[in-house]
């Protein structure tokens, strides 16, 4: 994961740490293992063995998709729960596995809500898609291909490039020969910033939406003078604005790291408290024993409620759609 969604771990460990909490009658010491796997399938996979093999209680993470779907097998196959804080590809849970949960809604659910408010209300009926070929951003821009046609726009081209793709004026230029009024862009933030300079210098002119990858302000510093009030995004989640209890984790997360919340740290935090949550609940920190509470939780979380589908889904997940202004994102629709 991440660097500022492990602050949100550590964060969470040392809260818990703090109030000495008693496991099956002994003192517990929660312990944080981070391990790298440099957002790439097979690292993930070496990873996964590696905390098998170091006889972790509980898993948060992997942060993308590409790396969560090949790892939770390993996890899974050894018994021990991951929850995931960011990962929305669909296919992380439907293979019915019953140690697999996530914090975000899926990409079913953002898919929809791109291609729905793209058509009903910016208004654009004829939409270009770009995905970076990854299981998320694959995954997503499908999604958004059956939204787009089931709220009554046409889709008049899909394109992609990878998720190291610098130039893509190639894509572009086949872009503008269909004349959209709406594209939607399924990779990372540095590929998509990439991409709005380009069309900028290009001369296209569309309503712009980026996943959640390229919901940050990453996003707005790398793009620059292409930024404008034609450019959106969506997060997996609801702003902190609407976090029951965000203000104050921002504020001890801020005084605790010297950085501000980025994305998904506060739904790190979440997991890790859904998970020693459920262990408090069985009484035990064994996988085996502790998995029944988790898939029955019931949580108060500094996101909201956390509460488990049958699939492991976090149930009534959100959708944030933002738009480019005064500098930054602002959030302009939350969808339950």
């Amino acid at each position: 994961m991440s660097r500022t969604n492990e602050n949100g771990v550590r964060l969470a460990i040392e809260d818990l740490n703090a109030k000495k909490i008693r496991i099956g009658g002994q003192p517990v010491t929660f312990v944080l293992d981070s391990q790298d796997d440099a957002a790439d399938p097979k690292t993930a996979v070496t990873v996964a063995q590696k905390l098998v093999d170091d006889r972790v209680s509980g898993i948060v993470g992997h942060a993308n998709s590409g790396t969560s779907i090949p790892a939770f097998k390993i996890y899974s196959d050894a018994g021990i729960p991951m929850i995931t804080e960011s990962a929305t590809n669909p296919k992380l849970t439907a293979q019915g596995y019953k140690t697999v949960f996530r914090m975000v809604a899926n990409d079913v659910r953002q898919g929809t809500v791109i291609g729905t408010y793209l058509v009903k209300d910016l208004k654009a009926t004829k939409v270009a898609i770009v995905d970076d070929r990854t299981a998320y951003g694959q995954g997503l821009a499908d999604e958004v291909e059956k939204a787009v046609k089931a709220a009554g726009g046409t889709v008049v081209d899909r394109e992609y490039g990878t998720d190291k793709t610098t130039n893509w004026m190639a894509v572009l230029t086949t872009i503008k020969s269909h004349v959209p009024d709406g594209i939607v862009f399924t990779g990372g933030d540095t590929q998509a910033a990439a991409f709005a300079q380009q069309a900028q210098r290009l001369g296209l002119r569309a309503k712009l939406i980026a996943g959640d990858e390229a919901c940050t302000p990453q996003f707005i510093k790398l793009a620059g003078t292409s930024m404008n009030s034609d450019t959106y995004c969506t997060l997996a989640g609801v702003p902190p604005s609407k976090m029951p209890q965000g203000d104050a984790f921002f504020k001890r997360y801020q005084q605790r790291f010297g950085v501000q919340v980025q994305l998904y740290a506060p739904y790190a935090y979440d997991a890790v408290m859904a998970m020693v949550g459920a262990m408090q609940a069985a009484d035990s920190t064994d996988p085996k024993v502790y998995l029944s509470k988790l898939q029955a939780l019931n949580l108060d979380g500094v996101t909201g409620p956390i509460q488990f589908d049958d699939k492991g889904d976090i149930r009534n997940g959100a959708i944030t759609v933002r738009q480019f202004g005064q500098g930054d994102w602002q959030d302009r629709s939350v969808v339950r």
